[in-house]
């Protein structure tokens, strides 16, 4: 039998004697917001830097929690790291904490990224690359250290570990946010044929989710297919440039698998082709969120401040950030109770058991396309990854020091 010990309780995770009133609120706005200042490296680092802080450091969820919440968002559209961490903030703290959540890994970026849209005519051609280069070095070695934590955890046993490992051999011959869910999809099937009696015991249940309602996530649901569907045409309608705006961002956020690094170019297309922004300043500001922490998504505000359909500067901004990241928050609440309604069904523990070693496959695939692809430019570059990995897994230092420390000597030794 393929035995794996049950993940250690984390009593604190939504106790009723705590509640969930403003102080708690406040504390999911505080981490997640050190979270939007220090995280660097994108989607699939962000996801290491919660777990660091959020199973190992705060304690906030278990490693199976967390793993569940992981493929949950894999499954959704949008950026999976950020609706992981609503996801979090709503076990946490309930309406409010996902909403902080969201808040505080956002604004450090959306902020930065519209204050951006005021500079770019200003910025030398190529700026930066050095830093890039350093913060994407960096991010490898965070995303191979979470990995390893990850797979002693949900890859225990020759099952598991075959079922992670055929799920990165898989993801690396099919590329794409389809195969990802196809491997979910088949290591559930697995899971329920070889891990039934073998499966953890399904995550406790966060008490503010436990109270939303079906009404509530219905709701939620509706207004995410009411809004798709009727904002095309009110902003035809009422010929309102920042409606059309919001259209365009919504659409893409409610539409797009895979992350920022998906919807990037996507956004090329329709703001680029459409005539809103030109190639050079938008690849200008492609260039700057590389630098950033913080969700790739956060995007949206430097291409929503420098179109020009609709004047306002900041305003628009905020409207492309705002409709980029709702489709997100509704679907994370439409959803996620009906996710915790099923996964206690029978045969539901080893579906998840299998969904969870899946999930370390999915991880490694993205470690070696397209973290190291982007970040190993030259033989002396595993040298530094390995670096930064010793420092990380052996050393013990803080992620943002590693990710900072790099960035500043690669930008020094670029010049």
């Amino acid at each position: 039998m393929d035995e794996t010990p049950p993940p250690s309780p984390v009593e604190q995770v939504g106790a009723p004697k705590e509640g969930h009133g403003p102080d708690r609120v406040a504390e999911v706005f505080r981490a997640f917001l050190a979270q939007g200042l220090t995280a660097f490296g994108g989607p699939v680092a962000h996801v290491s830097y919660f777990r660091r802080e959020f199973v190992e450091r705060r304690a906030w969820l278990s490693e199976a929690a967390f793993a569940d919440l992981l493929a949950l968002a894999q499954f959704l559209p949008g950026p999976a790291s950020s609706q992981l961490g609503m996801a979090i903030g709503l076990r946490r703290a309930g309406y409010l904490g996902m909403l902080a959540a969201w808040l505080g890994f956002t604004l450090p970026a959306a902020a930065a990224m519209i204050a951006l849209a005021y500079l770019t005519p200003h910025l030398p051609e190529g700026w930066g690359d050095g830093v890039i280069h350093g913060l994407q070095i960096a991010a490898a070695a965070v995303v191979a250290n979470a990995l390893l934590a990850m797979a002693r955890t949900l890859a225990v046993g020759p099952i598991r570990a075959g079922m992670a490992i055929g799920a990165t051999a898989g993801l690396l011959i099919a590329h794409g946010p389809v195969a990802q869910i196809l491997a979910l999809g088949a290591g559930a099937l697995i899971g329920i044929a070889l891990l039934r009696e073998a499966g953890p015991a399904a995550p406790d249940d966060d008490a503010a989710t436990a109270q939303i309602s079906p009404m509530v996530s219905a709701t939620a649901l509706a207004v995410f297919a009411l809004l798709l569907g009727i904002l095309p045409f009110l902003a035809a309608y009422l010929d309102d440039p920042t409606l059309g705006l919001a259209s365009v961002f919504y659409r893409t956020g409610a539409l797009v698998f895979g992350g920022g690094h998906v919807v990037l170019p996507l956004l090329q297309g329709e703001v680029v082709g459409r005539g809103w922004l030109d190639r050079q300043s938008f690849l200008a500001g492609y260039g700057a969120m590389q630098a950033l922490p913080g969700p790739l998504f956060g995007f949206a505000g430097f291409v929503g401040a420098a179109q020009t359909v609709a004047p306002g500067g900041w305003i628009p901004g905020l409207v492309a950030i705002v409709a980029i990241f709702a489709p997100s928050l509704l679907l994370v609440l439409g959803v996620l109770p009906f996710w915790d309604r099923l996964k206690t069904r029978p045969g539901a523990q080893g579906a998840m058991a299998g969904v969870n070693a899946v999930v370390v496959g999915v991880l490694a695939a993205a470690l070696w396309d397209p973290v190291l692809h982007t970040a190993i430019l030259r033989p002396s570059d595993w040298a530094l990854a390995a670096g930064a990995f010793v420092f990380l897994a052996v050393a013990k230092l803080p992620p943002w020091l590693v990710v900072v420390g790099f960035a500043g000597l690669m930008g020094i030794f670029a010049r």
